[in-house]
């Protein structure tokens, strides 16, 4: 069995990603790329910045891409863009990372939440529709584990009250959803390029697509504090570029993403086959999923994973805790049961090593463990 870390006893012998091999693959084409940027001190905006932002608009089928410091300010920043702020309400899922309701608390609004379909831990169009009030602004969508949200019904629901959609892909990077690429689909999309993403930068990093030229040209100018000219700045902004090193480091895996994102779904084809029937996770017809994660579900979740660690498998929680009763939520007025799928998700779900460079034989020993674990 091939490994990431040696089996000494100083790291897994099934890592849960795979920077280091992915680093490795591309090592000398990214210090080439780095170091031209550093050569020529071309730090903040450049042609590294410009070509990324072009490549990445192309790839999604857009007009507009425009990078930015996280996929946090991606999102805070295409709200903005959109007129959302104080007195506005914006819809998003119960059952996703922080940083979704994050970014409309930034913007000034007031998170929504809703909960999710069990089958695919995405927003559910149902209660969707039950959310939406005559303060809602802007739907979010959250494309979990790589998964895209039923599109098509919550873009009918909101065209219909004449509600903008922000689709969050941020674990999303060339996801379809029938067909079209997610990031495409809504008002705008909003991307991260944390480190362990299907496309990750080499530190924080963001993106947001759109095919409305207003929009990008707010982007732009919020990111840079408003400006227009050296010293003229027309609205309160603030630091939110994409710096050119991290655009050097993505442009250059940037060739490499359907592939990686290829060799993720042979990884998943091997999990669908060799599991236990019970932990494979449903497969949506209407979306090409991929697998940022390849999430379970078990019951018995802890025992689960101290199985699997004790083997030498690293797994991994997304998410434990709910939004709705994170402390730092408590104020949006929510409680326990109100949100009883992402509860229910949050109890089970486990999540297994999901990376381009595990070995056919990796695979089929984590699915002989997880198997070993039901007997």
């Amino acid at each position: 069995m091939t490994t990431e870390d040696p089996i000494d006893g100083s790291g897994p012998i099934v890592p849960l990603v795979g920077l280091r091999q992915q680093y490795r693959a591309l090592a000398s084409e990214i210090d080439t790329a780095m170091s031209s940027v550093i050569q020529r001190s071309a730090f903040v905006g450049g042609r590294e910045l410009d070509e990324f932002e072009e490549w990445f608009a192309a790839y999604c089928g857009v007009p507009h891409a425009v990078g930015v410091s996280s996929g946090t300010m991606a999102l805070e920043l295409a709200l903005r863009s959109l007129g959302v702020g104080p007195g506005d309400e914006v819809v998003t899922s119960a059952n996703t990372f922080i940083a979704t309701v994050a970014a409309i608390v930034a913007a000034g609004a007031r998170p929504v939440l809703v909960d999710v379909q069990e089958h695919t831990a995405n927003m559910d169009p149902t209660q969707l529709c039950r959310a939406v009030t005559a303060r809602t602004k802007a739907i979010i969508p959250v494309h979990l584990y790589g998964l895209p949200a039923p599109m098509q019904e919550i873009v009918r629901i909101a065209a219909v009250r004449g509600i903008a959609v922000v689709e969050d892909a941020a674990q999303a990077h060339g996801a379809c959803y029938r067909g079209v690429r997610v990031g495409s689909i809504g008002a705008a999309g909003c991307f991260s390029f944390y480190p362990s993403k299907n496309l990750g930068a080499f530190g924080d990093g963001g993106l947001v697509t759109t095919r409305d030229a207003a929009v990008a040209r707010d982007i732009r100018k919020l990111r840079d504090h408003g400006r227009v000219g050296k010293y003229d700045h027309v609205v309160f902004g603030c630091t939110g570029r994409l710096d050119n090193l991290q655009a050097a480091v993505l442009g250059v895996q940037a060739g490499h993403l359907e592939a990686w994102n290829d060799r993720r779904r042979q990884v998943a084809a091997i999990y669908r086959a060799q599991l236990p029937p019970q932990l494979v996770p449903f497969e949506d017809p209407d979306g090409q999923s991929v697998y940022h994660i390849f999430a379970v579900r078990a019951p018995r979740r802890d025992e689960f994973r101290e199985h699997l660690g004790a083997r030498g498998i690293e797994s991994a929680v997304h998410y434990p805790l709910p939004l709705h009763l994170q402390p730092v939520c408590r104020s949006l007025g929510y409680g326990p049961g109100d949100f009883p799928v992402a509860e229910r998700l949050a109890r089970e779900v486990v999540s297994l090593p999901m990376h381009p460079f595990l070995t056919p034989i990796e695979v089929e020993y984590v699915c002989a463990a997880a198997a070993e674990a039901f007997r």
